[in-house]
């Protein structure tokens, strides 16, 4: 007699998207970035105090904000180098990982949770790479997949070639081969709705009533709160 064959169920693992800044960085990492670049340059604010009369309208509308902000880092980064800005990034990257107190150690550790559990965990956030990475490299998190914000070299130095915000998350990621539903989404900003909205499971991190009642209205039964530190 034969013997009885088996079948076995392959089981994939889940893929579980974790914004940055806000969620797992208490505030905007590349901001500080920016804001370190012009207290070193100061010859720098000169020029973005001269932009303010254009750049002050700009702000009434999401498209010109993000706009505005494309200027200020060609501003910030006149005359900087891929290679130069590489180094200065990283180091930068590496001095804030050292600071514990500007990370949700229940964010980290989720993290580290779902990676534990062998889950396929993504970074997407709109923080500049580079960044990022120097930040997760420090943080013994270097292997994890991340969808970022991109500059690039332009003539006169680095400019933004993808702003990872929004809408922009989700065709970044289709470019991956990764397309919705996706099973686990967690950020603690509304800039996000869409890709917490084609999660078969949303996550929303320290939600105020506003954000909260907007979030609910859009994601029902699939929306948890999670507060962390």
């Amino acid at each position: 007699m034969n013997p009885e064959s088996t079948s076995q169920t392959t089981i994939m693992p889940r893929v579980v998207l974790f914004d940055f800044n806000g969620t797992l960085f208490h505030g905007d990492a590349f901001k500080l970035f920016v804001r370190e670049r012009y207290r070193r340059v100061r010859w720098l604010v000169l020029p973005a105090i001269l932009s303010l009369p254009l750049l002050l309208p700009m702000l009434i509308a999401r498209r010109g904000r993000h706009a505005a902000a494309r200027w200020l880092v060609r501003l910030v980064l006149f005359g900087v180098s891929q290679r130069r800005y590489q180094q200065l990034a990283e180091e930068f990257g590496r001095a804030l990982a050292r600071d514990t107190r500007l990370f949700s150690h229940l964010g980290i550790a989720a993290l580290r949770q779902y990676l534990g559990k062998g889950e396929h965990v993504l970074i997407v956030t709109a923080c500049e790479e580079t960044l990022t990475r120097a930040i997760l490299d420090e943080l013994g998190l270097g292997t994890i997949q991340l969808v970022a914000s991109v500059l690039g070299a332009g003539r006169l130095g680095m400019r933004v070639r993808v702003q990872n915000i929004g809408l922009e998350k989700a065709h970044q990621l289709a470019r991956l081969g990764i397309r919705p539903p996706w099973d686990i989404a967690i950020s603690d900003s509304l800039v996000d709705l869409s890709i917490l909205a084609a999660a078969r499971e949303a996550i929303l991190v320290n939600p105020d009533r506003r954000m909260l009642k907007r979030a609910s209205a859009r994601l029902g039964k699939r929306l948890t709160v999670a507060e962390w530190d």
